[in-house]
């Protein structure tokens, strides 16, 4: 299994989401064939009893097998001269899963993420999906809107942190979109419909990805 980070504790699952570990993830890539492209770099961000924990963050790059696209270089602007000298993924998979380990995944459009954890690591998607949160369908159920939502432009990361006043530094870079991801999903979960104080169990079927 590649050093699969242990998930956390089944018991969290029935208690509140405040007494559960969570790591806000955000892969940028060479592009989103995920049987093909690769992770170029990955931001994460711990939150632990409500607050996001800036301090013990995460940044890596790491060096891809294949080159990024043209169309992700205008995204994330890193070019192959930035990334040379990274380390594989072999190396900085290591650093990822401590991060990882015993914890929750919070991601924006958390499909990307499961399936680039899989490739790096292993496990099913169906596991993977199985402790991961997709904060953006928080914010689809906040607004009361259905699912088939998910996919509008209205729901983009920066687009839903300016409307509810979250700063957004350096759109597409790893690090910068872990933490807005972890400062929407602090202001989104107290703002859930009909579950005022909901349970991890509440936030993974909310949040399914």
């Amino acid at each position: 299994m590649r050093g699969l980070p242990a998930a956390p504790p089944w018991a969290f699952r029935g208690r509140s989401w405040r007494d559960a570990p969570f790591a806000a993830l955000d892969f940028e890539t060479t592009g989103l064939d995920y049987s093909a492209d690769a992770i170029v770099s990955f931001g994460v961000v711990p939150v632990r009893h409500g607050r996001a924990i800036v301090r013990e963050s995460v940044h890596q790059l790491v060096d891809p097998d294949v080159p990024p696209t043209p169309r992700s270089q205008t995204v994330h602007e890193l070019r192959p001269v930035d990334l040379a000298g990274s380390p594989r993924l072999d190396e900085a998979r290591e650093r990822l899963a401590e991060v990882l380990a015993g914890s929750y995944v919070l991601a924006w459009f958390a499909e990307v993420e499961v399936h680039f954890l899989a490739r790096a690591f292993g496990g099913s998607l169906r596991a993977w999906s199985r402790r991961t949160i997709d904060v953006r369908n928080l914010a689809i159920a906040v607004d009361h809107q259905p699912p088939s939502r998910r996919l509008e432009h209205g729901y983009a990361l920066t687009s839903v942190a300016n409307r509810l006043g979250v700063p957004v530094a350096n759109p597409h870079e790893a690090l910068d979109d872990a933490l807005v991801t972890a400062q929407l999903f602090l202001v989104l979960v107290s703002k859930i419909p009909d579950v005022p104080e909901p349970s991890v169990r509440d936030l993974l079927r909310i949040g399914r990805p």
